[in-house]
């Protein structure tokens, strides 16, 4: 029996030592001419030739019959990994010395000419199957997976609990055979164990539980080879692209966000990063959602709702937590020391750091993180009282979703009011009153009572007769206790300075309160001097 037979033989025992392992044979690393795939030899019929050979092999295990690959590849490079993959080891060097599109799938060291090719095909098509020296937008290779990784890395399971199906080499290192059975195709793409379910993906990755089905699934949208985003190994070349390739109304169920992403307000994720601000205008999915843990679990303001999954953010105090307890904490990362985005509306007390606008200690406030400090509010609409706390999304919201009364998602992703509000808020001086036109303000204020000058005795008078906006005289976020006090900022009162101007006579534009129900005004709007007003 000849040799190279002898050899092929060997691999076919072994390969059937396993009644459920499938033979090379009928798999598309059976490069003969008798092979099933699109790439095979002209005429050649053995099938072990394009790998193996039991004679001038290369000092390489198992009897290597091909071309060392090249030596400097770009690697695999991520802040999440927490380990440096080197150049390609192992046998991963072996498998890439096809993989990578240097060496004619024809070369063997064997033979004195190259093996020829069906269809004049010399190398694998780019793509997945040829990965190319850049291995930077691929699963990464040849580094060390040990216990020490892993207490490192929490996302990544101890090494000593992978299941056998998963080697590493003698070196610790995990490569391209830790995944794939060069010899066996029966779970498809050469895979070690069957990735149903993520199976084999949840055998190193501690990614968390999410009770989201499609986001149980790690290929949804994971691609581990020449992956469009680089790193991220994802399917296409954003976190957001990715996300909206299902949250487009594709997919049952899965609610049509990107339509909300193209309205006239919306968190930008379409703009290219500024690399020199590390928090620009543009944000990703990924930076208020997690999800890998996300469940369908609702909550009550101001604890974080399961959609948001387990999010890191910023508590009241601002300093990072790595899980979000309570939904403000998530908005914090951008909207309190990172001032992501400037006031929509010029202010006599400026402050862009919610997080202090917010504070239970601030002067006025609306109840986001804790209830307010009036515990006198006749406006309010039945189911809420002077107890009640508010999610940032009960005023910024998607104007189609439920919040709104429509039947699109909610959530911060777009909106036709501006900034990405739930409903339509007028801050333009002189307009009139309306349903409509404060519809924000009235979903929690009954109109009625406002109108009935309940709360305030001049509302009906400015908001009608003069065609005062809301936020001409109120702050919907609240007023700082470092830059307001309760004498001249209660009932979050800081006037639009675009609209009111200094008293002519004392030069002074400023609330004083006397007392619960009155006050007195020192300023000058719409053309009329209050020195002072008395309520």
């Amino acid at each position: 029996m000849k040799p190279l037979i002898v050899l092929f033989v060997m691999l076919m025992l072994a390969s059937t030592a396993n009644a459920q392992q499938q033979s090379i044979v009928n798999s598309p690393h059976n490069l003969s001419a008798s092979g099933p795939g699109a790439v095979r030899a002209s005429s050649e019929q053995e099938i072990c030739i394009f790998c193996h050979t039991p004679h001038n092999a290369a000092p390489v295990q198992p009897l290597w019959n091909r071309n060392a690959p090249a030596s400097n590849y770009r690697v695999y490079s991520s802040n999440a990994l927490q380990a440096v993959p080197g150049q390609p080891t192992g046998s991963s060097k072996l498998c890439l010395s096809c993989h990578d599109g240097t060496i004619a799938l024809g070369s063997v060291l064997s033979r004195s000419q190259p093996i020829s090719m069906a269809g004049g095909i010399t190398t694998l098509a780019p793509g997945a199957s040829n990965l190319g020296t850049d291995l930077s937008d691929d699963h990464p290779i040849s580094f060390k997976y040990d216990s020490a990784l892993a207490q490192k890395n929490l996302k990544l399971k101890d090494p000593a609990l992978l299941p056998l199906d998963i080697r590493l080499d003698a070196q610790r290192e995990l490569q391209c055979t830790s995944c794939h059975n060069v010899h066996d195709n029966q779970f498809g793409k050469f895979l070690v164990k069957d990735n149903s379910h993520s199976q084999l993906c949840n055998s190193c990755h501690n990614n968390g539980v999410t009770t989201i089905v499609s986001h149980s699934e790690c290929s949804s949208c994971h691609q581990q080879h020449s992956a469009p985003s680089g790193p991220f190994l994802l399917k296409q070349a954003k976190v957001s692209d990715t996300c909206l390739s299902c949250h487009n109304s594709s997919v049952a169920g899965a609610g049509d966000i990107a339509s909300d992403m193209n309205r006239f307000s919306k968190h930008d994720t379409a703009s290219p990063v500024n690399l020199v601000d590390p928090f620009p205008n543009n944000v990703g999915c990924s930076d208020c959602h997690a999800p890998h843990t996300m469940t369908s679990t609702v909550a009550s303001a101001p604890i974080i709702p399961g959609r948001f999954g387990k999010i890191n953010g910023v508590n009241a105090a601002g300093a990072p937590v790595v899980t979000a307890q309570y939904e403000y904490e998530v908005c914090f990362k951008c909207h309190a020391e990172k001032s992501a985005v400037q006031p929509t509306i010029s202010r006599q007390i400026v402050q862009n750091n919610l997080r202090l606008s917010f504070s239970p200690t601030a002067v006025s406030f609306h109840p986001v993180e804790a209830s307010g400090r009036n515990t006198n509010v006749p406006s309010l609409r039945p189911g809420l009282s002077t107890a009640s706390i508010i999610y940032c999304n009960d005023c910024h919201n998607s104007d189609t979703g439920r919040k709104a009364g429509g039947a699109g998602p909610d959530g911060v992703h777009g909106s036709s009011n501006k900034p990405l509000l739930v409903a339509r808020y007028d801050t333009l001086d002189n307009t009139p009153e309306s349903e409509t036109a404060y519809a924000l303000c009235y979903k929690c204020h009954d109109r009625n009572s406002i109108l009935a000058n309940q709360s305030f005795s001049r509302h009906k008078e400015h908001v009608v007769d003069d065609h005062a906006t809301c936020s001409t005289c109120h702050d919907s976020h609240g007023i700082s206790s470092a830059q307001g006090t309760m004498m001249n900022n209660s009932h979050l009162i800081n006037f639009d300075n675009t609209v009111v101007q200094r008293d002519p006579i004392s030069q002074k534009m400023e609330y004083l309160s006397t007392g619960a129900g009155h006050g007195q005004c020192y300023l000058s709007c719409h053309g009329v001097a209050h020195s002072p007003k008395q309520y």
